[in-house]
């Protein structure tokens, strides 16, 4: 079959969205502040939405909150191609993150429908709800829905004010029933395929000075909530040997998570702890209660593991020292996830047809894709971030970085459908 050269995207119109998106909770000169379920959430899925139908795609926003844009294929009834990302940000975050997945997949098919490309499977667009988890202390809640992988309890979940997750999806416009999250489920194998473009967040790309880079697997997170419990007491009258004092034992097991981390030389193992919360928070009394988060993460699950069973061991070591006693809760454990053989030799196939030598490295941060890998075979394109910034206002991708990298996916789902189309006709 004779493939006609697939046209250019518009790297214009792709700018300018990203452009008229990081408007909708800016926070300073470049940042965003887009928290999963809130009404700057809500005005960006809108705006997004008003891009899909533009675009002429069929538009939905489901039970969870995700975003669906479908071009419609001509066997309805086949597995689709899935594209997307997320756009909602963290706390602190970027123009970036999430964003030039979604709307670089909108560009990709709405290149595909500008070059007359007539799908024998429906193309999808997905912009999930709360990727980033920040809000609810749990993320990839709208891919975890649509897949059936939501675990007991996650609309009980409150923010910071107090707000469920309950409460934010009915706020959002959702009804976060059981009839209403099993009608948004996606079947079994109704997804052939899951394609993800997404800042690298890393400098690897930077650092051999390329813009584009294949996805080989993506880090298994293991996040776990830690709470230390002591006695609080007069800082001026307690002395030092008779303290229960939960900060100084939760600064123990940071500064030890940090050195398993970081003891084996060229790993890629990273344990952060990023939140911490003292009560009762005042100068003047012992702390009484700790409680902080924990995320470790790894490519290699054994590896992994170990460390986690070594700073379990130095928990209750230390909450014993100091006469603590210590509730852990594991928030979320998924084990690393690779990427499917045949989509990256496509996406090598297909970016050297560009001039490009992609190169090929694994994903620190979680990603949509990490949980479609459970539903569907994935891949993941990388653009290079300057100085490997992100989840900070200075994250920061070219527009022609992103061009390519958009360019590529685009390319990879008109093959993918090609050979759909194809294999169809062999069989007939």
């Amino acid at each position: 079959m004779a493939h006609t050269a697939p046209r250019t995207i518009s790297s214009e119109r792709l700018h300018g969205r990203l452009e008229a998106l990081s408007q909708i909770g800016r926070l300073g000169e470049t940042g965003v502040r887009r928290l999963a379920l809130t009404k700057e959430d809500k005005e960006g899925v809108l705006l997004v939405k008003s891009w899909m139908e533009e675009a002429g795609l069929q538009t939905r926003i489901d039970a969870f909150g995700n975003l669906i844009g479908r071009l419609e294929g001509a066997d309805p009834a086949a597995p689709v191609l899935m594209l997307g990302s997320h756009i909602d940000s963290q706390p602190y975050g970027g123009r970036f993150d999430g964003a030039i997945g979604v709307l670089g997949a909108l560009e990709a098919v709405q290149t595909l429908i500008e070059d007359g490309v007539m799908p024998g499977m429906a193309v999808e667009v997905a912009a999930f709800c709360d990727e980033e988890g920040c809000r609810f202390n749990k993320g990839l809640f709208g891919v975890r829905g649509l897949t059936g992988r939501l675990e007991e309890g996650e609309l009980d979940r409150a923010d910071a004010d107090g707000i469920t997750r309950r409460q934010a999806l009915e706020a959002f416009g959702c009804t976060p029933d059981p009839e209403a999250f099993a009608a948004s489920q996606y079947p079994a194998a109704s997804v052939a395929a899951y394609l993800e473009l997404h800042i690298e967040q890393g400098p690897v790309l930077e650092a051999l000075e390329q813009p584009v880079g294949i996805v080989t697997g993506i880090a298994g997170p293991l996040w776990l909530t830690v709470e230390l419990t002591g006695f609080a007491g007069h800082a001026g009258s307690v002395p030092m040997l008779l303290r229960q004092d939960a900060l100084v034992g939760a600064a123990k097991i940071i500064a030890g998570l940090n050195a398993l981390a970081g003891e084996e030389p060229g790993a890629p193992t990273v344990g952060t702890v990023g939140s911490l919360n003292v009560f009762p928070n005042s100068r003047n009394i012992i702390p009484e209660r700790v409680s902080f988060t924990v995320d470790l993460r790894d490519i290699d699950l054994e590896r992994r593991e170990a460390i986690e069973l070594r700073l379990r061991r130095l928990i209750d070591e230390t909450a014993e020292a100091h006469g603590l006693t210590v509730v852990i809760r594991e928030d979320t454990n998924s084990e690393p996830r690779y990427c499917a053989p045949w989509i990256k030799a496509l996406l090598r196939e297909q970016g050297r047809a560009m001039g490009l030598e992609a190169p090929e490295l694994m994903s620190g941060p979680f990603h949509d894709a990490l949980e479609m890998s459970y539903f569907c075979d994935y891949g993941m394109i990388f653009v290079r971030s300057r100085k490997g910034i992100s989840h900070n206002p200075e994250e920061y991708s070219s527009p022609e970085d992103i061009a390519l990298g958009t360019q590529l996916l685009y390319r990879a789902a008109r093959r993918i459908i090609e050979s759909r189309k194809e294999e169809r006709l062999c069989a007939t």
